[in-house]
């Protein structure tokens, strides 16, 4: 059992609101998740030739003593670029306008501890075992900022408690994947990509639905084509919340036995898997509330 939630906003003034409204959705789902607890946000892109890089220090020796500003210094100095950093306790931000291979490549070599979160040019991600209202405090959600997000409660059933196995999931660049539920056909999944060089990370469910719609996308599916090879591919009990750089995506299996409901207004779409953290959304007396149907793509745009 776990706890999903996201929340796309459709007006700029409420932007600057985006994590004090999401800070309450994501402690509301603790019961259904209190052993970690993650949030993707996504804000206005960056120019074309520059990325950020969410990485996270815990595994490393100096966890939130890491000198990230060391890092940058010595990424100046064997790179030749200029790397801005912006680090809250073990994550920090780097941005950077260099071949987003390059800095992976630079940063497994030199700091192979160091744990990469995601890549891209809109995505913001944190995540790390702990109460939702501890990882939320931690990482000052209540003040993150953008146009939508995606956040995750974890209560581990199949996979070990750790930072790495928190959700949410990413690959390639600027998609992130949450998920309630359990696949059970994920090793499946597994000798269908590696082959194609698809490289996994950790032994969790999760990130097998994830790394294989990323590759559709990849392949040239757009996000909805995508998501009916997933309905096809993945077998199991799920209800998945995924980000674009301008999209929120939701699906739930052809059964629907995992829990979800929408509520939208003219100023904001938020899903949660209970109604309970939706509760303290603006005008949400005045929203269309409603269930997810099974088997049916639900995609919002920004």
């Amino acid at each position: 059992m776990c706890g999903i939630v996201g929340l796309l906003v459709k007006t700029p003034a409420l932007s600057e609101r985006l994590g004090e409204l999401m800070v309450p959705m994501l402690i509301g789902m603790t019961e259904r998740g209190p052993d970690s607890a993650g949030l993707a946000v996504f804000t206005a892109a960056l120019p074309a030739h520059e990325r950020k890089f969410s990485v996270y220090s815990g595994l490393t020796e100096a966890g939130a003593d890491f000198n990230w500003q060391g890092l940058t210094h010595d990424m100046k100095a064997h790179l030749g670029v200029t790397v801005k950093v912006e680090a809250k306790g073990n994550h920090a931000i780097l941005t950077a306008g260099l071949d987003p291979e390059v800095i992976k490549r630079w940063i497994k070599e030199h700091h192979p501890r160091l744990y990469l979160l995601s890549t891209g040019r809109s995505i913001d991600l944190y995540k790390d075992i702990g109460t939702p209202a501890g990882v939320a405090a931690r990482y000052d959600f209540m003040h993150m900022k953008g146009t939508h997000l995606v956040g995750h409660t974890r209560m581990a059933t199949e996979s070990a408690v750790t930072p790495e196995r928190a959700h949410p999931f990413t690959a390639g660049e600027d998609f992130c994947l949450v998920h309630n539920g359990s696949l059970s056909n994920p090793n499946g999944i597994r000798r269908m990509l590696e082959p194609r060089g698809i490289h996994f990370e950790t032994d969790n469910d999760t990130e097998a639905a994830c790394r294989f719609l990323e590759w559709r996308l990849r392949e040239g599916d757009d996000l909805e084509a995508a998501l009916q090879k997933g309905f096809e591919e993945l077998d199991g009990f799920y209800t998945f919340l995924m980000g674009t750089p301008d999209k929120l995506a939701l699906i739930r299996d052809p059964f629907a036995c995992k829990p979800a409901v929408v509520a939208e207004t003219d100023d904001y779409v938020a899903i949660a898997s209970e109604f309970r953290s939706l509760a303290h959304l603006p005008d949400i007396k005045h929203a269309h509330v409603f269930e997810p149907a099974p088997e049916e793509m639900y995609v919002w745009t920004v």
